[in-house]
């Protein structure tokens, strides 16, 4: 709230049909801060996914520029007005997001290259090798402290421009978490708009507070089904049917390459996420399918 003193601004917070009763306790605390013209909390009745609940908190307002935040981040001081003061003084861009970081200021990766088929071979050969020759598929970007353009970035932060969203439209709800974010800047990419990172603002990004995927892929256990749905949407809708059945073919391939680096040494850790050989295969046949949830591998 402080950040925000000096700036026509509003914010919406969106419970996503949350069980936990978080609404309400919401609601009194704007009550008894008396805030109820700055703040106001919109409820869904469904749980939707990340596009779907930013979508309603769009929805829920006008705006010349809409900042999407996530539930597990921490505003560092100034970051608002740097992103505000640095989009004015750069029409051509449309999206732009804040340097994210670790409570002890470490950097996060936070700005990548869209993902591809060769993209899917690198991931999974999980070998030094098969990056550098291949690094300028790999999605993450080193970290950079200088502001830069790239194809998309994380929105557990970013700043949007209200003439992004009325070219492109809305995020596609068709995805429940993960991809949507890229799929969007690809379509704002489309459109003529650039996505510019800005070292300068800082916000803490804690992870894991939404989802449980980057824990489990760190342990290798099966992740939820709506990764893969997502994952097969992305790959559909930028590259067709053929570029999804390529990604597949050539995850296969990179982690043949990965179980013939452990047959050689064999006290590296596995790097197969369980049962992933079988899950890349979600709806594959039909990859703009909803999503389904909850979790359940045996529904088709």
């Amino acid at each position: 709230m402080p950040e925000l003193v000096d700036i026509d601004s509003k914010i919406i917070v969106v419970d996503n049909c949350s069980k936990d009763n978080s609404c309400e306790e919401i609601r009194r605390w704007i009550d008894s801060e008396q805030v109820q013209g700055q703040v106001e909390v919109v409820a869904s009745p469904v749980n939707g996914g990340f596009s779907a609940g930013n979508n309603v908190g769009i929805k829920a307002v006008r705006a010349k520029y809409y900042l999407l935040l996530n539930s597990d981040t921490l505003v560092r001081k100034n970051a608002f007005k740097t992103l505000l003061s640095v989009a004015e003084q750069n029409p051509q861009a449309g999206l732009f997001s804040p340097r994210l970081e670790w409570p002890d200021a470490t950097p996060q990766e936070s700005c990548f290259r869209f993902h591809s088929p060769v993209s899917e071979l690198i991931n999974a050969a999980c070998t030094g090798i098969v990056s550098r020759l291949l690094r300028n598929f790999v999605v993450a970007h080193p970290v950079r402290m200088e502001p830069d353009y790239y194809h998309w970035t994380s929105f557990a932060c970013v700043l949007i421009r209200a003439e992004v969203l009325e070219s492109i439209g809305l995020m596609d709800e068709g995805y429940f978490m993960y991809f949507e974010d890229s799929e969007f800047c690809y379509r704002a990419a489309a459109a003529g708009w650039k996505v510019m990172n800005v070292p300068d603002a800082h916000v803490v990004h804690l992870r894991g507070g939404s989802s449980p995927v980057k824990s489990q892929a760190r342990l290798r256990k099966r992740l939820p089904r709506y990764f893969y749905e997502s994952r097969a949407r992305f790959f559909y809708q930028l590259y067709g049917k053929s570029g999804l059945l390529a990604a597949n073919v050539l995850w296969i391939f990179g982690t043949l390459i990965s179980q013939s680096r452990r047959i050689i040494l064999p006290h590296k850790p596995r790097s197969v996420i369980e049962k992933q050989w079988r899950d890349i295969w979600v709806n594959f046949n039909k990859p703009l399918k909803p999503y389904i949830h909850p979790d359940d591998y045996d529904k088709t």
